[in-house]
C-alpha cells in the first residue's frame, strides 16, 4: 500500500491467487473510509444510508454503478423499505477483503447523496 489517498487510486484486477487482507491491514484501511464497518469475520465492509426518498436512493445507486464500473469492482447494493440502502463490498475472487474494497468505499464516500432529514 502507498500513501496516496484511496479515492484517487484505481482498483487493480483481482482474479484470485492472493490472500485476503488480514484484520490489522483491513482496520488500517478502514480508518481512511469513515462510515464503513468491517463484519465480524473480517470478510466484508458495509455502509448503510437512509436516503430522502426512493428516487434519491435510485440516483445514488446509479452514481455508485458508474464509479464501480469504471474501476471494474462491483458492490452488492440492497435497497429496502424504499429508501434504506446498504452497500456491501468484498472481493469475491479471494473470499475476503482486498485494497480494492476500500478504494471503492472511499470513492463512494465522495459521492453526493440526498439523505433523509
Amino acid at each position: 500500500m502507498n500513501d496516496t489517498a484511496l479515492s484517487k487510486r484505481k482498483c487493480q484486477p483481482c482474479e484470485g491467487g492472493v490472500s485476503p487482507l488480514d484484520r490489522e491491514a483491513a482496520e488500517t484501511l478502514s480508518r481512511q473510509t469513515p462510515g464503513w464497518d468491517i463484519d465480524g469475520a473480517g470478510k466484508l465492509i458495509s455502509r448503510k444510508y437512509q436516503t430522502r426518498d426512493f428516487m434519491a436512493a435510485i440516483e445514488f445507486m446509479t452514481k455508485i454503478g458508474y464509479v464501480a464500473q469504471a474501476d471494474d469492482h462491483h458492490p452488492d447494493l440492497h435497497l429496502t423499505g424504499y429508501r434504506n440502502l446498504e452497500i456491501v463490498l468484498s472481493t469475491h475472487a479471494i473470499g475476503g477483503l482486498s485494497e480494492n474494497d476500500f478504494i471503492l468505499a472511499a470513492k463512494i464516500n465522495e459521492l453526493h447523496v440526498d439523505l433523509k432529514n
